[in-house]
């Protein structure tokens, strides 16, 4: 998320949801010049670190 805001993108929005019980789901609205994306940072299901998708929308 910080290189996104680094390359102009602002926050707007953001939510938290339970992912099936075992984790929780972040989903952060980002914004720049009209355009709008989600970004989804869950952490792994198995093994350690997180998982993050992109999506324009």
């Amino acid at each position: 998320m910080s290189n996104l805001v680094v390359q102009g993108w602002q926050v707007i929005g953001y939510s938290v949801s339970d992912a099936g019980g075992e984790t929780y789901q972040h989903n952060v609205l980002l914004a720049r010049e009209g355009e709008h994306k989600v970004l989804t940072v869950r952490k792994k299901f198995m093994g350690e670190g997180v998982v993050s998708t992109e999506m324009d929308v």
